[in-house]
């Protein structure tokens, strides 16, 4: 049961590191640690992706800044509560982890796939520029009951597709993992700037 849990959910990022480990929490002993890379897109643009690693996979002590990186894993979430409200934390939770070459870059460095179900009714809309995109939360089954929940965002024909769906539908997707800077402005005033990370789909369909 728990290999389909992880089947449901898989990651690939080849990148580089661009931050130290910082700690994160503990579980029945064994550490874990936060560290970010830099993903390139086609575009020339960049996503910078936080990774939760564990302490027994690599020594977190070391600075590995300006090294390119593989890792295989899962998208999750969790709830964080600060300033009176719950707040999603998105990571990709580590399951194997190695150092490469150049030619890593190569491989395709940013994909995901989801089996999971849609957990609130889509967001279909159009930019000023006549765009079509909807926004999708997903739901994906962990072993022991737990789910995480996955923000979604589909372009063209797939948001046409995806808007109509229902709570409770089935879907499988595939895309790539993205990050964009917005800010936040705080009750004191201060604005904070933020990153949020969502999925990019490229491909998607409904199981019947």
């Amino acid at each position: 049961m728990a290999d389909k849990a992880m089947d449901n959910n898989q990651v690939t990022i080849v990148g580089t590191v661009d931050s130290e480990f910082t700690y994160s929490h503990e579980v029945f002993g064994e550490g874990f640690y936060m560290l970010e890379v830099v993903v390139n897109r086609l575009s020339h643009m960049q996503d910078r992706i936080p990774l939760m690693v564990s302490e027994r996979l690599v020594d977190v002590k070391e600075s590995y800044r300006g090294k390119i990186v593989e890792v295989h894993g899962q998208f999750r979430s969790y709830n964080k509560h600060e300033e009176g409200r719950n707040r999603l934390i998105l990571s990709v939770f580590v399951r194997e982890f190695a150092f490469v070459g150049e030619e890593g870059t190569l491989t395709k460095p940013n994909s995901i796939y989801l089996d999971g179900y849609i957990c609130k009714p889509p967001v279909y809309r159009m930019t000023p520029l006549g765009r079509e995109i909807a926004d999708l939360l997903m739901a994906v089954n962990r072993p022991y009951g737990k789910s995480d929940y996955l923000p979604c965002i589909c372009w063209g024909r797939n948001a046409r597709f995806a808007g109509k769906f229902e709570v409770g539908t089935h879907i499988h997707l595939w895309g790539r993992i993205q990050s964009r800077t917005y800010q936040k402005r705080l009750d004191n005033d201060v604005v904070e700037k933020r990153t949020a990370y969502e999925i990019s789909v490229s491909k998607i369909e409904c199981v019947e």
